[in-house]
């Protein structure tokens, strides 16, 4: 257990949660994550939120928290994914999320191609925040690649792409139709805003 990894604000705020052992994940701090959705705040009410490389969830449970009216987390490590399930649980957590136990690049390929029942309007996420391990540059550029190419039609007009990063390591200003437009960064830890350009 993480000493201190909470729920910072909103119906859930306090609850603590579980992160997954080991060093392969490495949660969000809660103070970085303060600074998240201090920006995000006008925005999550109502929001639907895709959580990307999850880990233990603690990312979109701030959402869901804070009134985001859905969260899919995406996280294929299996010691990440019970630690997930286990803090959706102790929190409470019944409806208003979907755990994806698979690749994000999967994730993404898949959902951008499935064609929506002909009642259900296609998926499109307000929010994405993505957070994969800090040494893997090719998943942060697939990734954003993604989001800015082929995978573009599940962001919603004014969708945020949000990216966790070391503060040393650069990403690249545009993916696609993805211009960064901003930055913040906090420690060794940087955020980079996405927003797609028309």
């Amino acid at each position: 257990m993480l000493v201190g990894m909470r729920i910072i604000a909103g119906s859930l705020r306090s609850r603590t949660l579980e992160a997954p052992p080991g060093v392969a994940t490495r949660p969000t701090s809660d103070r970085l994550r303060e600074t998240l959705f201090n920006v995000l705040a006008p925005r999550i009410e109502g929001a639907v939120f895709l959580d990307l490389y999850a880990g233990s969830g603690a990312v979109g449970m701030e959402a869901l928290s804070r009134g985001a009216e859905r969260v899919e987390f995406v996280e294929q490590a299996p010691a990440a994914l019970k630690v997930l399930r286990g803090n959706l649980e102790r929190l409470g957590i019944g409806a208003g999320f979907r755990v994806h136990a698979c690749a994000v690049g999967a994730f993404l390929r898949r959902a951008a191609v499935s064609k929506p029942e002909s009642h259900e309007k296609r998926e499109r996420y307000d929010v994405v925040f993505l957070d994969p391990p800090w040494d893997d540059a090719e998943e942060y550029a697939a990734t954003l690649g993604l989001l800015g190419g082929s995978a573009a039609g599940l962001l919603a007009a004014d969708a945020l792409v949000i990216a966790e990063h070391r503060r040393k390591e650069h990403l690249k200003d545009r993916y696609g139709s993805l211009e960064r437009t901003r930055m913040l960064e906090q420690g060794d830890a940087a955020l980079s805003f996405y927003a797609a350009s028309h």
